[in-house]
């Protein structure tokens, strides 16, 4: 070895650059120490022509390889390659190898080189040329426009296509710009100001502004800035534009939606899937007189439920909102302050693309105006229609009573008319009187029945009960003195009852004479008083212990003009007929409990409203 060539090996080992040698006249291979360190095989390994060869992966690397050794050693030809290897130790290197050709007579008779390990600066070539990738491929493909300018200048050195899409300028016309053209003048100052801004701050920021198509068209985008960066001093700031024309004309169209449902006179409420508050309109607070705090996270059905709320319709609302179903319907609800209300609605279930429901919205009305009128004219339509029933049956007793008394007096007169003997026609003038004042009596009595009936707007006035029984009493004394029948009551001072005096006097008279009327000569005659009050009626009851009625036989016709059921002489069959008429006019009614031998519990229901 000569001394220029020991400097030479100490100078590459000094480097880390290891030495190898093959004698391709004797098959001699030599490598030196950094060489079989590279490689990771031990300083007494032997290496054999060839034997390099597994160091390289099989497949690609190992054929290019072995081309360049096989070109060296044939055809002369040097080569200086990088590659990656497989160390003895199986650890992956990047190695650049240098080879040269020695010949002699033409023909090569040694290669030789250097070998040196360049894994981390290969490393870091991979790393830079995939970030540089990486950077390509989201410059060149993203979605939003992305615009790099020289902060200094604040000129466009690069934008990738979706820039050009956005503003409609090409290649040549943006770079070089001023980044100020992009914009319309009234948006310049702000932008300079915001781009000054994230120079200073060097931090992300989002901004809503517009930009200036090459043919003048508005465009509102969000701009974000990054960090700058810079490169041979110089400051690059890149900022990325998002065209939000979508969302502005959807956040218009919402604005103006919501601006409808706020001022809207129908009431709106907006429900999570659970049914409970999230949202509701002016008009629906106004007509709840609810707060929005209040109502919200509530379920506002039971907020607005009463004692006349239909459970029917109540429950309706229920299972449409658990089964996310829409629902149309009328209810009586009670606003804060407790007063009831109409309210006609329409629930609707909002799904999202995954048939999620993610909300309710009812939409309702105050109909109660309307409620109201549509109840009062089924109020009439019933009245009517009992009218008509009580008229049929009103004709039909005037057109039976009165054709009885009539014909009764025909046959008198023709009786009369027949006979030649003038005592027995003066004998006839009795009957024929007789028959006219039970026409006139029965003509009195209709009247009667007709004035009742007639009489469907009385104003009814609050009187109290034991006051009008104490008068009745008084009425009756010399009555109930001869009958010496116990009146028996638990009637309150306090109780009051809504009634027409009149009538109400009526019904206890009527009440009282029939159970002084029908007493049992077998007993002591008691007529027993008492009172409840429901939600409906104040029931008055009358019990006696008198003759009692057969109800299987009698009962369906009790309360009929006529109707007379034990042959007292003064019976005439018309108090029961009246009390009825004077209680349904007093939208009232009248039962009985009776049985025959035992006595009868009459009982009038008063309506209170």
């Amino acid at each position: 070895m000569t001394n220029k060539h020991e400097i030479y090996i100490n100078a590459a080992k000094t480097a880390k650059i290891g030495i190898w040698e093959v004698n391709l006249e004797t098959d001699q291979v030599y490598w030196d120490t950094v060489t079989k360190c590279i490689l990771e095989v031990s300083e007494d390994f032997k290496p054999f022509r060839g034997y390099a060869n597994n160091f390289f992966p099989e497949g690609e690397i190992r054929e290019q390889f072995k081309m360049h050794i096989k070109k060296a050693i044939e055809e002369g030809i040097s080569f200086e390659e990088k590659f990656q290897i497989i160390t003895a130790k199986d650890n992956i290197k990047y190695v650049k190898c240098i080879c040269r050709v020695e010949f002699k007579d033409t023909k090569a008779t040694r290669i030789f080189g250097s070998f040196q390990d360049i894994t981390k600066e290969q490393n870091l070539i991979n790393k830079l040329e995939l970030s540089v990738e990486k950077f390509s491929s989201v410059f060149s493909s993203a979605n939003d426009a992305i615009l790099i300018i020289d902060s200094t200048t604040g000129i466009i050195t690069d934008c990738n296509s979706r820039f050009y899409e956005l503003t409609e300028y090409n290649c040549s016309e943006i770079i070089g710009l001023h980044n100020f053209e992009l914009f319309p003048v009234n948006k310049r100052k702000e932008i300079k100001i915001f781009l000054a801004n994230q120079l200073n701050k060097d931090d992300y920021f989002v901004k809503e502004t517009y930009l200036k198509s090459k043919f003048g068209k508005i465009i509102p985008v969000e701009v974000a800035s990054g960090k700058k960066f810079t490169v041979k001093n110089k400051a690059y700031l890149v900022c990325f534009f998002r065209d939000i024309s979508e969302r502005k004309n959807a956040d218009e169209s919402l604005n103006m939606l919501s601006l409808v449902a706020s001022e809207t006179t129908d009431a709106i409420i907006i429900a999570n899937p659970e049914g409970e508050a999230l949202w509701a309109n002016k008009a629906y607070l106004k007509l709840t007189g609810f707060n929005m705090a209040e109502i919200l996270n509530k379920k506002t059905g039971y907020l607005l439920k009463g004692p006349e709320t239909d459970l029917k319709t109540f429950d309706e609302i229920r299972e449409a909102v658990k089964d996310k179903k829409d629902l149309k319907s009328i209810i009586l609800y009670y606003n804060k302050q407790k007063e009831n209300f109409w309210f006609e609605f329409n629930i609707t279930p909002v799904f999202d693309k995954k048939g999620n429901c993610t909300k309710f919205i009812c939409v309702g009305r105050d109909v109660t105006s309307a409620k109201e009128k549509e109840l009062e004219l089924k109020r009439i339509l019933e009245v009517s229609s009992q009218q008509n029933n009580k008229l049929f049956n009103f004709s039909h007793i005037v057109s039976h009573n009165i054709r009885s008394h009539v014909s009764n007096l025909s046959m008198v007169l023709d009786v009369m008319e027949n006979t030649e003997d003038i005592n027995e026609k003066f004998s006839y003038i009795d009957m024929f009187r007789e028959g006219t004042e039970k026409l006139s009596e029965t003509i009195e009595y209709l009247n009667e029945i007709i004035t009742i009936q007639k009489n469907t707007n009385i104003e009814k006035k609050n009187i109290r009960l034991k006051d009008e029984i104490e008068k009745t009493k008084m009425a009756l004394r010399l009555i109930l003195l001869e009958s010496q029948i116990e009146i028996i009551h638990t009637i309150p001072d306090n109780l009051t009852v809504s009634v027409i005096p009149a009538y109400l006097d009526s019904i206890l008279l009527n009440l009282f004479t029939n159970a002084v009327k029908y007493k049992s000569p077998e007993r002591k005659a008691v007529l027993e008083i008492g009172y409840e009050v429901n939600e409906h009626f104040t029931i008055i009851s009358f019990k006696d212990n008198g003759l009692g009625i057969n109800l299987i036989k009698n009962g369906h016709k009790i309360f009929g003009m006529y109707k007379t059921f034990h042959g007292n002489e003064d019976a005439r069959g018309i108090g029961l007929f009246i009390t009825k008429n004077q209680l349904e006019v007093m939208n009232g009614k009248i039962e009985v409990e009776s049985q025959e031998g035992q006595g009868s519990i009459f009982k009038i229901f008063i309506n209170e409203k």
